[in-house]
């Protein structure tokens, strides 16, 4: 694989895990609300989701949506409307921060992980990232389509995690910085609302992913 595609798909999932989104949302609500290690185990969820897109991505999961581009547009505008949602419920009159505590009560490890898992795998950031634009930047020319796919993954896998943990360690200390300041919180919330409202519609307009077989 070429290092053009590794640092590509690398710049691509450090936007996006940047991006406000449903899995900053929760680990940063369990971090806060019931500490670092909880914050951890939730992440390892996520990363669980993650490796679930991985296998399908593998497996020319890609190739079946733009074989059928009814499913890619329902989905795409299904994940569209969701982030406008989000986007709508954060900059409205009396929104929430992500930064903001929250009066959660504990769960178990297990119930942690599974969380993460399921808010992942129903996470249309992470279905955009790989239905779409993963599959940009493998070459069958440069040989097999899964080894790529795979190697592709991994790396962005790698990245999320990275940013995460820092996130998930950094929390509960953001929380009290923004807490004794409300006009950065208010700030944060805009930001973020405008972010999600961008990448709705950057999402709406989206093109179907190319078909690209695994041989």
């Amino acid at each position: 694989m070429s290092i053009g595609a590794l640092a590509g798909i690398a710049l691509v999932a450090l936007g996006m895990v940047l991006t406000p989104g449903p899995n900053m949302i929760y680990l940063v609500s369990r971090s806060i609300s019931q500490g670092r290690r909880a914050g951890l185990v939730s992440l390892g969820g996520v990363a669980a989701g993650f490796l679930v897109y991985l296998a399908a991505s593998c497996l020319g999961l890609t190739a079946v949506f733009a074989l059928v581009p009814e499913a890619y547009l329902a989905i795409k505008l299904a994940g569209a409307a969701y982030l406008l949602h989000l986007a709508w419920k954060t900059v409205r009159p009396g929104g929430v921060s992500v930064f903001q505590p929250r009066d959660l009560r504990p769960d178990s490890t297990r119930r942690l992980f599974t969380m993460g898992l399921v808010t992942n795998v129903l996470n249309p950031k992470a279905a955009v990232l790989y239905l779409s634009l993963l599959p940009q930047f493998v070459d069958p020319a440069e040989g097999h389509v899964m080894t790529q796919s795979f190697a592709l993954g991994t790396v962005q896998i790698a990245v999320s995690m990275l940013v995460n943990t820092v996130i998930v360690l950094t929390a509960a200390s953001l929380a009290a910085f923004l807490g004794t300041r409300p006009s950065w919180l208010r700030l944060q919330r805009y930001v973020m609302g405008t972010m999600l409202g961008a990448f709705a519609v950057k999402l709406a307009v989206d093109r179907p992913p190319a078909v690209v077989t695994a041989s």
